[in-house]
């Protein structure tokens, strides 16, 4: 009943437990997201140019909420013109979430 109540208040407060390790989600997030992402989120500007898009801001309350599975799914899958990141295992999928949710703004 108490695990309950926690879960359920951290839940209304909009924390979120992600599954991966943030620390090691750094260094994957240097070495297969910051090229296009940037080192804080920030979309670097002549990939979007580049590729005529739009990108948000990784901390952007739109983007972080997103659910873990949505964003696996863009990483693994591809969404819009970003290709799957195919160079990570699934460990380094979460790891990089985890240290994607540390970008809020």
């Amino acid at each position: 009943m108490f695990i309950t109540k926690i879960t359920l208040a951290l839940a209304a407060t909009g924390i979120c437990l992600a599954a991966g390790d943030a620390k090691a989600g750094q260094t994957v997030y240097n070495s297969a997201c910051r090229s296009c992402h940037g080192a804080d989120g920030t979309p670097n500007a002549n990939v979007a140019k580049m590729m005529k898009v739009e990108m948000r801001h990784l901390g952007d309350p739109a983007v972080q909420a997103l659910t873990d599975a949505q964003w696996k799914s863009a990483i693994v899958e591809g969404i819009g013109k970003m290709k799957p990141v195919k160079s990570i295992n699934a460990k380094q999928v979460d790891d990089s979430i985890a240290f994607s949710r540390t970008l809020k703004k």
